[in-house]
């Protein structure tokens, strides 16, 4: 198969947003939240968790710790004991006071909004930023690369195999060919596909809206 040019994957990529906008319109952020605070705990508590499961713990976390002055105030062993349920809850637990105890040291207890500054916040890697800038402050800085990102940018052959297990190197590979126009709604579209057809272990290739641009349709 001869290799494809950057212009031609330029295309195939601006296609594959079109579609997939075409199919599922705008998406709302999948985890419970109603301001940025509790969308940066949500967020950092979602790591190699499901959304659903995230969304069972923090009603009560947020009724007990409302503010970002209430959870500095906590001791990690208190949130432990409500998130206990997800994975690495006691490494979460700390984060999510620490990240809070900063919010309220470094920033007069409002959730900073550019990269550096949210970055700066413990817990909060560049994945986590992306989200809080885009769904919180409708600012839109890359592109959140989460398991289901970077799956469907592999499988598409957008990003190089020897960046699949670095998902930062998956979204310099993204933002280098999308327009920046079309970065905002990649995350949540791409994570619907993802669930609803090109899961990780049986992908539903067949009726697919990418099959006929897709280099990995069934070959998986």
């Amino acid at each position: 198969m001869p290799r494809e040019s950057k212009k031609a994957k330029v295309e195939r990529a601006v296609e594959v947003c079109r579609r997939l906008d075409e199919k599922y319109g705008p998406v709302e952020c999948f985890l419970d939240h109603t301001n940025p605070f509790r969308l940066v705990i949500s967020v950092l508590l979602s790591a190699q968790t499901t959304d659903a499961q995230v969304n069972r713990v923090t009603p009560e976390l947020f009724r007990r710790f409302p503010t970002p002055e209430a959870m500095a105030a906590a001791s990690p062993e208190e949130v432990a004991e409500i998130i206990r349920s997800l994975g690495f809850y006691k490494t979460k637990a700390r984060h999510c006071v620490e990240a809070a105890q900063a919010i309220v040291a470094d920033f007069g207890g409002e959730v900073p909004h550019t990269m550096a500054e949210l970055t700066s916040l413990p817990g909060v890697g560049r994945k986590t930023a992306n989200i809080v800038l885009n769904v919180g402050f409708g600012i839109v800085e890359g592109i959140a690369v989460d398991t289901h990102v970077n799956r469907i940018a592999h499988r598409l052959g957008l990003s190089p195999k020897t960046h699949e297990r670095e998902p930062l190197k998956t979204e310099q590979d993204l933002l280098a060919i999308l327009p920046r126009e079309l970065w905002g709604p990649v995350n949540h579209q791409w994570i619907r596909h993802g669930r609803d057809t090109c899961t990780a272990r049986a992908p539903k290739c067949d009726g697919c809206v990418l099959e006929d641009i897709c280099p990995s349709a069934h070959r998986l």
